[in-house]
């Protein structure tokens, strides 16, 4: 069914088939429909971050930013879902085209730069949602705010989302914001992380719970920048690392019609990349923090390799435009066999 459901949405442009596809995946949840459309996954709890997942796949920011398909998302199986990213203030992003699928490659490339219609709406979308399991939600800071001030739109995010998500994923590594990527490193990464914790610490107080926070990198660092990265998470006493967002390289593309667009690559070009980032996270993090993979799972295969790997839980965005939902069953039996 979903081969034909594709063939027909790829004659569409890439964000208009996308933005039909929500409406479905949304329209479906509302009803009750989506769980009549796929086989439920094989049932495989796991507790990360002291939380009870239904099973380690899950849905990874970036498919829907507003919230719009929490409970239709759900009933396909994932055993937990990320929504965003969001900012404070809505916006725009980029102009269009910014989205570009390279089937070939079984790739996407995106240069949406954070389009959304802010966290309030976000909210509203939330609390009118039934899904009772793991939601994550991905923020991140407006285009127009200074780098040097995007610790104010985190923390104005944060306060917002914290009573009502399960986890919060600070997205410092989008590559179509300008200047974001750049808060990973250094004093400016410090900055950050020691502001997210104190608030976070403020929050538990007010709240009575504590929420965990995961930060999500890029795939494009030397193994000694990600070793201070870790370094840093593990100083700042986060919760969860997720690795990796898009990658700059068009390795794997090259020749290809659209490969050469501007923006971050997505899909089974950036599989070796991500999985090479999940084993040196792990291989400094020593169990101390999970991780949380994504990036190129096209098969089942490749969600197991990314717990051999030293990942906790995995997530999926191009593999699940290319296979549709039979890739998070397929996924979670793979992990299955591996732990046998």
């Amino acid at each position: 069914m979903y081969s034909l459901a594709r063939e027909l949405l790829f004659k569409l442009s890439p964000e208009t088939s996308h933005e039909l596809s929500i409406d479905l995946i949304g329209a479906g949840g509302r009803l009750g429909l989506n769980g009549l459309l796929t086989k439920a996954p094989t049932s495989l709890p796991v507790n990360v971050m002291g939380l009870q997942f239904a099973n380690p796949v899950g849905l990874a920011a970036g498919l829907d930013k507003n919230g719009d398909a929490i409970d239709g998302f759900a009933q396909l199986g994932f055993g937990f879902v990320e929504i965003g990213t969001v900012t404070p203030r809505p916006q725009p992003g980029n102009p269009k085209p910014r989205l570009f699928r390279l089937p070939e490659a079984e790739a996407v490339i995106n240069r949406m730069g954070f389009n959304n219609h802010g966290v309030d709406r976000l909210l509203e979308r939330v609390k009118a949602a039934k899904f009772k399991g793991v939601l994550g939600i991905n923020i991140g800071k407006n285009f127009d705010t200074p780098v040097e001030r995007a610790v104010d739109d985190y923390l104005v995010c944060l306060d917002k989302v914290y009573a009502h998500a399960s986890y919060v994923t600070v997205n410092v590594s989008s590559p179509n914001t300008p200047g974001l990527r750049s808060l990973q490193f250094g004093d400016s990464l410090k900055e950050l992380l020691e502001a997210l914790r104190r608030r976070q610490e403020d929050l538990a107080q007010e709240h009575g719970k504590r929420v965990p926070l995961a930060i999500k990198i890029a795939p494009d660092m030397s193994d000694e920048e990600t070793a201070l990265v870790a370094s840093a998470l593990l100083g700042a006493d986060m919760d969860a690392v997720i690795a990796t967002n898009t990658t700059l390289s068009r390795e794997g593309v090259e020749g290809l019609a659209h490969g050469d667009e501007a923006g971050g690559l997505s899909g089974a070009p950036v599989r070796d990349k991500s999985t090479h980032i999940v084993k040196v996270l792990a291989g400094e993090l020593s169990g101390r923090l999970p991780i949380i993979a994504v990036g190129g799972i096209t098969e089942g295969k490749h969600a197991a390799e990314k717990i051999a790997a030293g990942a906790s839980l995995v997530q999926i965005y191009s593999g699940f435009i290319y296979k549709g939902p039979a890739l998070i069953r397929e996924a979670v039996d793979a992990i299955a066999a591996l732990r046998k």
